[in-house]
């Protein structure tokens, strides 16, 4: 199953991936992204694949 990593190190918080995918993203309070639900469906991998694409720092990959 493919799922969203976040590499916490790089994560600034600049929100381009809440923007983009406000029901699957939510900067936090300490100003890293949370992942709120798993990638079901090609339409929930496909958003997760913009916001990837989107992030400035490369914080967040899709993995298997």
């Amino acid at each position: 199953m493919t799922r969203v990593r976040v590499d916490a190190e790089r994560c600034v918080g600049s929100g381009s991936c809440e923007a983009l995918a406000p029901d699957m993203f939510e900067v936090g309070d300490d100003g890293i992204v949370e992942i709120l639900q798993p990638l079901d469906g090609a339409a929930a991998r496909a958003l997760a694949a913009d916001a990837v694409q989107v992030c400035p720092t490369r914080a967040l990959s899709l993995v298997d």
